[in-house]
């Protein structure tokens, strides 16, 4: 007589089946190994960093100098008066990117687990180059209409940029090796890749745009026509995320436009004295640090 045929799991001894895990998609840059709360709590760090390390420089300047720290209007027109003490400001800003990026290396790659530019996405996502000459020719005759109407009002850039031509070329340097990096990891990698996830795709633009915006504008307060551009392209730069699925287009966006303007500082005493004074443009640099 026939045996009868037995099916696959009737093969297998019940005490040695093993239970099958459920499948686990690895991380991409909008299914991120960390949640909102510590996206947050990363960006409130590299805000400190932006406000204590400066202050740690500065400090033992002026008490070397009998500045009165308890006077605080006195104070800060040292930090922007005093060359040296704007440089010790501005250099400042080297460490606390340094400590700002392995922070979010750490969280990017959970420790090493997961790799740091596939995680984050380091793929062109369609983007070519037309799109990013399109992108910058539209923002900057935005940036120009606006100036005609709108002139930019003397804020605490503007006097960092006339403290001396070294804070001059200290600055185009940061604005364009490090900020561009820093800052996307920040807000277009770590922030809107978590809140995109967790509570949708415009919340997360929402929330990367205005945080952005949010920290920079005590830097360019009063000049509303800078907030509003410097908005404006946190606004473009978070929807190329968002379109792109990769941070790697807003890292070379963010180069660009920085880039050009660090030139154009750098370049203002070969300049024809019949062009306006760069450090009065508007559409100068709109977010450094």
């Amino acid at each position: 007589m026939q045996e009868p045929e037995l099916t696959a799991d009737e093969y297998i001894v019940p005490e040695k089946r093993e239970r099958l895990e459920p499948f686990v998609p690895p991380p991409s840059p909008n299914n991120p190994p960390w949640n909102t709360p510590l996206a947050i709590a990363f960006w409130f760090v590299s805000v400190l960093l932006i406000v204590i390390l400066p202050s740690l420089f500065v400090l033992p300047y002026a008490v070397s100098h009998k500045i009165d720290l308890s006077n605080s209007p006195k104070f800060m027109e040292f930090l922007m008066s005093d060359p040296t003490a704007v440089l010790l400001n501005i250099g400042a800003v080297i460490p606390a990117h340094l400590i700002t990026i392995a922070l979010g290396w750490a969280i990017i790659t959970n420790l090493g687990k997961y790799p740091f530019r596939q995680t984050l996405g380091w793929n062109s996502g369609g983007m070519r180059w037309w799109h990013y000459a399109a992108i910058l020719v539209a923002f900057f005759v935005i940036a120009g209409v606006l100036g005609n109407y709108f002139p930019e009002t003397e804020n605490d850039l503007t006097r960092i940029l006339k403290s001396s031509r070294t804070a001059v070329y200290l600055v185009a340097f940061l604005a364009t090796f490090t900020a561009p990096i820093v800052e996307e990891v920040i807000y277009r990698g770590v922030v809107y890749s978590a809140v995109q996830r967790t509570v949708g795709v415009g919340f997360g633009i929402a929330a990367a745009t205005l945080l952005f915006a949010l920290v920079h504008v005590p830097q360019y307060y009063p000049s509303y026509s800078t907030i509003f551009l410097l908005t404006l392209l946190s606004l473009i730069l978070t929807l190329v995320r968002s379109r792109t699925g990769n941070l790697l287009p807003c890292i070379i966006l963010h180069f660009i436009f920085n880039g050009l303007q660090s030139l154009l500082l750098v370049l203002e005493p070969f300049l024809p004295k019949s062009l306006p004074d760069t450090t009065e443009v508007p559409s100068l640099i709109w977010h450094l640090f």
